[in-house]
């Protein structure tokens, strides 16, 4: 393992030797959470300390200057953009107002449908629904996709507060999971990520039903309205890009539901700004080689995916690398940042 490791790196130095890289920054949310099982936010005070190491250790670049420029057969020197995925409203109210203080540019991939609605993304209410405290029933019987499917929750039907706060650090990374909820957790996201939309959403309001909730937004894990999408906009610090209307597994879908999601989320999104949108971003980073021909016939100039690497001559833009950044303290993520560029 370490020899391997170590031979990536002395290639990835070569590499960045012969050909100085520019790097995709993939960002989701800039807030602080109680818990996050996907490991989504950054906390602010450690988002500022990102846009210092990207400013002393490279060239902040708004995504379209870098597009421009690969268009030209170029790769800026040591240039980095910022991309925030989803269109959490914390865009808007914790991200932009710290990359105005630093003077860093940032494209924003806005899933359309989520815009103003009063439900939360469905990972997130997978989250609510289980993973806080509170009483569920002991058994969970669900219908889905044709099939039955039952999990028991047992003595963890019951989750105290203490056990809440005990467990808030676990994710979806962590080998081991505490007790029958993340279990559950589990193969839920499984089941749901696997799902069309639409049965997703079925899925989503039985689920609701059976643990006695309502489908509510929590201010915490809210998307944009339409009114913050403008704001967040307003000026040239960040570009909003598109992400689709429902955030699906694109890759699972025919070339006709794949174009209708292109298509449907740029005609939305301009309708709601009021000029034209360019950048996409495939959601869950799923594509085919159809999925990248479908973004270019709808009139895109790029497409971002969540491949790991860095940004070379010659790379396909529609199918660009992104780095995704995780909570890291400022000099983990300074460290992390000057590999990545080459040292």
């Amino acid at each position: 393992m370490r020899a391997g490791w170590r031979l990536r790196q002395a290639r990835h130095w070569l590499k960045c030797r012969l050909a100085p890289p520019a790097i995709i920054l993939m960002y989701h949310r800039v807030t602080e959470l109680a818990n996050d099982p996907y490991l989504l936010a950054v906390r602010p005070e450690h988002f500022a300390g990102h846009l210092d190491a990207i400013r002393t250790h490279g060239v902040p670049m708004p995504l379209q200057e870098l597009v421009r420029a690969l268009r030209q057969g170029k790769v800026p020197r040591r240039a980095v953009a910022v991309t925030f995925d989803d269109g959490y409203a914390d865009n808007l109210h914790y991200a932009k107002p710290l990359l105005a203080r630093h003077e860093v540019p940032a494209t924003a991939f806005v899933t359309a449908g989520q815009v103003g609605r009063d439900r939360e993304f469905w990972w997130d209410e997978l989250d609510r629904l289980l993973l806080q405290p509170g009483t569920l029933p002991p058994r969970l019987t669900l219908r889905a996709n044709g099939s039955v499917y039952e999990w028991p929750l047992g003595e963890a039907s019951t989750y105290s507060e203490e056990e809440y706060r005990r467990d808030r650090h676990w994710h979806v990374e962590c080998r081991d999971d505490p007790g029958p909820r993340q279990r559950v957790f589990r193969a839920l996201f499984d089941l749901l990520y696997l799902s069309p939309s639409a049965e997703r959403w079925t899925i989503l309001d039985e689920l609701t039903a059976w643990a006695g909730a309502r489908p509510v937004a929590r201010a915490s894990h809210r998307a944009l309205t339409s009114e913050e999408a403008v704001r967040l906009a307003e000026g040239d610090l960040v570009e909003i890009g598109a992400h689709t209307v429902t955030h699906p597994v694109l890759a699972r879908l025919s070339v006709v539901e794949q174009r209708r999601e292109i298509g449907q989320s740029k005609a939305r999104l301009e309708a709601m700004l009021g000029h034209e949108v360019v950048s996409f971003a495939y959601p869950h980073g799923s594509s085919t080689p159809e999925t990248a021909a479908s973004v270019g016939e709808a009139g895109f100039a790029c497409a971002c995916s969540s491949h790991p690497d860095a940004v070379f001559r010659g790379v396909d833009r529609f199918q660009l690398p992104r780095l995704g950044v995780r909570d890291w303290d400022a000099d983990t993520f300074a460290r992390w940042l000057r590999w990545w560029l080459g040292g």
